[in-house]
């Protein structure tokens, strides 16, 4: 019979990569959606199927990370093998404007879904979508052994999110793992998010569309990765022999003026003609650089990332050209093709 995994988060960029990769590998898929008034489904539209049809294999259901009665009954009712929470307020920026808020569902939401998998009674084994974050003031590069020194609201709500892991693992001996994830990317990052504002806006800027790009902070360092990659090591951590905790990045720290400067150079853009500093987007405490040190991920599940940074950046530029309805250099379209011949994840 096929297995059966719980995507929290599923419309989320992570969430609807990871969709993906698992009904491609037979996977029966049922995500926790938050009810709207509008449709906020759009990153997993292409894979969703009508229910009314034959042999449907993913499935969505309204839920809330802050309601434990709905998340426990979830559970109960479709006994997942496998569940992968990736559901949060993730925004850092944002988490200093709602603390409480993010401490519930970030925090707590994590504390709900464990111990409704530990009440059920079933063998359920449990991803925790850690974060970078969370090691904050700690100085790079960081391993699985840096001490967390979070610097956001967001970053220690995923402190506490981490250690509950880890006491449900010890004293209950589940199967539950944190996978610390450094910045990933994609054209299915959220559009407020620094990597995806940067390239929206270089499409929108060649279309004549946009005057100008207002950024905080351009000195802050991360490891930016691809995130298909990243939902890939998702499910390598589950199929493991045992529940551990792994750092996944790839090695190589860039400012966010880097990221600046490669997306419009990359269409023949002076960056300094069009980017604007805005006060309001500078965190009251900022992390000032995060490099993952990924030895043990690359030792025992053989973690090698193939996207790195400047490519990573012409397949997002490309993607947002294409959207705003331009062609773009193709450049990154070429990339994805030959680095992964047998791509799984659908069209951007």
């Amino acid at each position: 019979m096929s297995k059966v995994a719980l995507i929290t988060g599923i419309t989320g960029q992570d969430g609807s990569y990871l969709a993906e990769l698992l009904l491609s590998k037979g996977y029966e898929v049922h995500g926790i959606i938050r009810r709207a008034s509008t449709f906020n489904t759009s990153r997993i539209d292409h894979i969703y199927v009508d229910p009314h049809q034959p042999n449907v294999r993913l499935f969505l259901h309204y839920g809330d990370l802050s309601d434990s009665e709905q998340i426990s009954n979830i559970i109960y009712n479709i006994k997942p093998n496998e569940v992968y929470h990736l559901g949060a307020q993730s925004h850092v920026r944002v988490s200093f404007d709602m603390p409480e808020y993010t401490g519930n569902v970030t925090a707590l939401g994590t504390t709900r879904i464990l111990e409704a998998i530990r009440r059920s009674g079933n063998t359920i084994k449990f991803y925790q979508a850690s974060s970078s974050e969370m090691f904050g003031a700690s100085n790079p590069p960081q391993n699985e052994d840096t001490p967390f020194r979070p610097r956001s609201p967001y970053a220690c709500a995923k402190v506490y999110a981490y250690w509950m892991v880890v006491n449900y693992r010890q004293g209950y001996h589940m199967f539950a793992s944190n996978g610390i994830l450094f910045n990933h990317e994609s054209p299915r990052r959220g559009e407020t998010f620094v990597s995806r504002k940067i390239t929206r806006a270089v499409a929108a800027i060649l279309a004549e569309k946009q005057n100008f790009l207002y950024l905080g902070n351009l000195d802050a360092k991360r490891d930016w990765g691809y995130t298909p990659e990243y939902v890939e090591f998702m499910h390598k951590m589950l199929q493991n022999n045992k529940p551990e905790d792994f750092v996944i990045g790839t090695g190589d720290s860039h400012s966010v003026k880097e990221f600046v400067k490669e997306a419009f150079s990359y269409i023949n853009l002076d960056w300094k003609k069009y980017v604007k500093i805005d006060p309001r987007y500078f965190r009251p405490t900022e992390v000032e650089e995060l490099i993952a040190n990924s030895a043990r991920a690359k030792k025992k599940l053989s973690w090698q990332p193939k996207i790195r940074f400047k490519e990573l950046v012409r397949i997002m530029v490309d993607a947002d050209i294409r959207k705003i309805g331009l062609t773009p250099p193709g450049e990154g379209d070429k990339i994805i093709k030959e680095r992964f011949p047998d791509r799984w994840w659908g069209v951007d």
